[in-house]
């Protein structure tokens, strides 16, 4: 683990969390029920309505359902921490704890789960890893790579299973050819990273957490070896970009993080860009006259992701911890109370956004939600995921200005509290 189990990239050993007293208790609310999973949103806008805040005994966090509270929390680091942002929901089992305690599996949190004064510091690097030039430099490949796929899929011809040949291969592409991973190691890297979510957010049996656990760990080794490589061989990519500044200062950013930052982004911009542009379709293609519009003018695509990100976002929730004793609601909250941010409800607050359950591609303050986050964890590829979406819808309306879903599918979506998508999804096309 990391040098000391506060600064890991993962805790695996979590303290009791604070149960607050006085606020409303819920006994049966868990995002693992199958309703929930289905469609969490007539839920989530029923406690934003009549509950926006209450405690739920089976997840052990306070849940947060109004837009106004949760950008407050978003708007005050030093009280609502992140730390426990990339830790197991659940107890890790003594199998996957044994696996992850080994003296090299030692990476340090950077940026989602960093705290103040070093979320900056790091940022600071990794903000400009995200610059314009390097955007610039990576669209020309994303473009590529929609064609190559798009071509793949329609050799093989329709029904085809959308998530599989194109939602999710695209932004992991995209995101290793970014961190300046070798093209033929993608198939290997893809498998390591894929349960991630699972071990983070979900609520895997033993068996699955230990096997997750292991591929944690042979990816941790993988990165590892790769900045190593690149700190004797600089090539034009992220990697190379963040270990010249660590050689610049290295008291500014550590030989550590940058490895730690290579760790985790691949998961950061892959998982929830690929369930992005699943959703796309999944809330476009049944409305045949909104499909239409988008085909016939690609100018209407930047907003109508922007609705899917409100109405049916990828990221659903979020989590913070405070720091200290704190009033939220008029309710007093003890410090080590877990906090569930419900992303999910406040994109649909029916004050804010009228009739919140329509998906309305026109909505004029659509990009009012709050699936990136506010504040200094404001999320840092918010950028290249909105492009790889607009590339990736572009070239689906020109390549198949017909495609529709294939009719009789039921859609099954990973079970876990923050991110959401369909694992499989099928198009067709005539």
């Amino acid at each position: 683990m990391g040098d000391t189990e506060q600064e890991a990239y993962h805790k695996i050993h979590i303290a009791p969390a604070s149960e607050p007293s006085g606020c409303p208790v819920d006994h049966k609310f868990t995002p693992f029920n199958a309703d929930y999973l289905e469609n969490p949103y007539p839920q989530l806008e029923g406690f934003n309505q009549e509950q926006p805040i209450f405690y739920s005994k089976k997840l052990g966090y306070l849940v947060l359902s109004s837009y106004e509270d949760i950008v407050s929390v978003f708007k005050n680091p030093a009280v609502f921490s992140s730390e426990n942002v990339q830790d197991p929901v659940f107890p890790v089992c003594p199998e996957a704890m044994e696996t992850l305690s080994v003296d090299d599996y030692n990476p340090v949190a950077v940026m989602s789960n960093r705290q103040q004064p070093d979320h900056t510091r790091i940022r600071k690097f990794t903000g400009e890893g995200f610059s314009n030039h390097r955007m610039k430099i990576l669209e020309p490949y994303i473009h590529e790579s929609c064609e190559e796929l798009l071509d793949q899929m329609e050799e093989k011809g329709g029904p085809a299973e959308f998530v599989s040949a194109f939602g999710h291969p695209l932004p992991g592409q995209v995101i290793f050819r970014f961190i300046g991973f070798p093209e033929q190691d993608y198939e290997e890297l893809t498998c390591w990273t894929a349960n991630r979510l699972a071990f983070t957010w979900g609520n895997p049996d033993d068996q699955e957490q230990n096997d997750i656990a292991k591929n944690m760990l042979k990816y941790w080794r993988y990165c590892k070896a790769f900045v190593a490589s690149r700190n004797l061989q600089p090539e034009d990519d992220l990697t190379s970009d963040l270990l010249a500044a660590h050689k610049a200062d290295p008291e500014e950013l550590s030989y550590r993080e940058v490895e730690s930052i290579i760790y985790g982004l691949s998961f950061a911009g892959h998982e929830i860009v690929s369930n992005f542009i699943s959703l796309t379709l999944l809330n476009v293609l049944p409305d045949r006259e909104l499909w239409g519009a988008l085909c016939n003018d690609v100018g209407l695509i930047p907003n109508a992701l922007e609705e899917v990100l409100r109405c049916d976002s990828p990221q659903t929730s979020w989590r913070r911890i405070t720091t200290q004793d704190v009033i939220i609601g008029g309710i007093d909250i003890p410090a080590g109370t877990n906090i569930f941010l419900s992303l999910g409800a406040a994109n649909h607050q029916a004050n804010l956004f009228p009739e919140p359950a329509k998906f309305d591609i026109y909505r004029k303050n659509a990009t009012k939600h709050l699936s990136f986050g506010r504040g200094i964890h404001f999320c840092l590829g918010a950028r290249l995921a909105r492009s790889e979406g607009q590339i990736a819808i572009e070239a689906l309306t020109k390549r198949f200005p017909n495609l529709r879903l294939a009719e009789e599918q039921n859609f099954k979506f990973s079970p876990n509290i923050t991110f959401r998508g369909p694992r499989n999804l099928y198009v067709e096309w005539s």
